[in-house]
């Protein structure tokens, strides 16, 4: 037998943690990283941080799970604070990004088909795009290496350029119910939308009867230094899904909805056996807590500023390597002029933990908890490593 115990659908790197304490990880030898990938945006409070960890405990020493044939107090609770603190009117919990994006999916094509139009069934989305790896999730997308190997897909997506309003005018027709939308692209690049795209898109929404679904998984919950990325556009959605740094390191997401877009979703409609989980939503509890803090935004936005201004400095002494800055709060990306996921791989050698995204981009997440010696010893390495790159020589 050849095939490994792990299923090996994993590139995995020669790093090994075990253990994590605030910015940093460790392995079994005591090898320390920065780590600035945060679990790819999901540690936004760090590892082990007193708080999160205490809720854990004090919940997995009472109530773990129990099924939602039963009335979940923890469940109602958070769901009532989140919208409190959003445009939603109701909440489901999930246990992952993914799963988020399939609930909103749904909405979506249930409030078409409970207002009698269950033609209008295909969204619309945009290219570079990630928002999960189910069948419907990927079908989404664009990207080939997603996609491959489990076409054909379903066809309810309809994939356009990201940016380009025209294209999305272009393409209403009557079996348009929505437009899918990352406020700001992740693995596609650290690439925010404008203001007049994010707005066109809400517009022609509210002409056509469309429902506007965006896709805050990695970009959501204090990451881009307001609550949620688009209250910095001004624009509302329909449908949200959330996941990632909401649960801070505990699995678990969530779709959050205006009770018009949830129309269709009635009893029988959706479900998930450990969605909701009383344990899952003690952690949940915990990172708002801490996110929701008046200062706490203000830390994410002064560090953000800081570390922006720290990686320009740092470009023109590696200006072959590294191009400019992008996005927004600590979900910064930084271009290189060559393969970034080449530039990450060599650059855990020098202790910092970074994540590649598409557009040669490297991603810069770290936990929200930074100080300014983090982003000190961030550039410190970050140059270390640029001045022992040699970049591959394209044949």
């Amino acid at each position: 037998m050849t095939i490994t115990a792990l299923m090996p659908v994993y590139g995995r790197c020669e790093v090994e943690p075990v253990r994590g304490d605030g910015c940093y990880l460790y392995d079994a030898e005591g090898r320390e990283w920065l780590d600035f990938a945060s679990g790819i945006a999901v540690n936004l409070l760090g590892h082990s941080h007193p708080h999160l960890v205490g809720a854990i405990q004090k919940q997995a020493a009472t109530l773990m799970h129990t099924s939602n044939l039963y009335k979940v107090p923890a469940q109602a609770n958070l769901a009532q604070r989140l919208v409190d603190l959003t445009f939603a009117d109701t909440v489901f919990f999930t246990n992952s990004g993914a799963e988020a994006l399939e609930c909103s999916i749904k909405t979506c094509r249930a409030h078409h088909y409970a207002a009698g139009h269950p033609e209008r069934y295909r969204i619309l989305t945009f290219s570079n795009a990630f928002h999960g790896r189910t069948l419907a999730t990927i079908s989404a997308t664009d990207q080939e290496k997603l996609r491959k190997g489990f076409e054909p897909l379903p066809d309810w997506f309809h994939v356009l350029p990201f940016g380009d309003l025209e294209a999305v005018k272009a393409a209403i027709d009557p079996s348009i119910g929505g437009i899918l939308i990352e406020p700001i692209q992740g693995e596609g690049g650290i690439r925010p939308a404008t203001q007049a795209f994010l707005q066109g898109l809400r517009d022609l929404c509210d002409e056509h009867g469309l429902l506007l679904i965006l896709d805050e998984v990695q970009c959501g919950v204090a990451r881009t230094g307001t609550l949620f990325a688009h209250e910095q556009y001004g624009v509302t959605p329909d449908i949200m899904a959330i996941a990632k740094g909401i649960g801070g390191g505990f699995p678990v997401g969530a779709c959050l909805a205006t009770e018009h877009a949830a129309s269709g979703m009635v009893v029988g409609t959706h479900g998930s056996t450990y969605g909701g989980n009383p344990l899952a939503m003690a952690a949940c509890e915990a990172v708002l807590d801490v996110v929701t803090e008046p200062s706490f935004l203000a830390h994410v936005n002064e560090m953000a500023t800081r570390l922006r201004a720290a990686l320009e400095q740092m470009i023109p002494n590696h200006d072959h390597l590294f191009d400019s800055v992008r996005g927004m709060g600590l979900m910064m990306g930084l271009k290189m002029k060559s393969d970034s996921r080449a530039f990450v791989n060599h650059a855990r050698s020098h202790g910092i933990l970074l994540v590649a995204a598409g557009d040669n981009v490297v991603r810069l997440l770290p936990p929200l908890i930074i100080e300014e010696h983090h982003i000190r010893e961030c550039v410190d390495k970050l140059s270390a490593a640029a001045r022992a790159y040699e970049p591959a020589v394209a044949a």
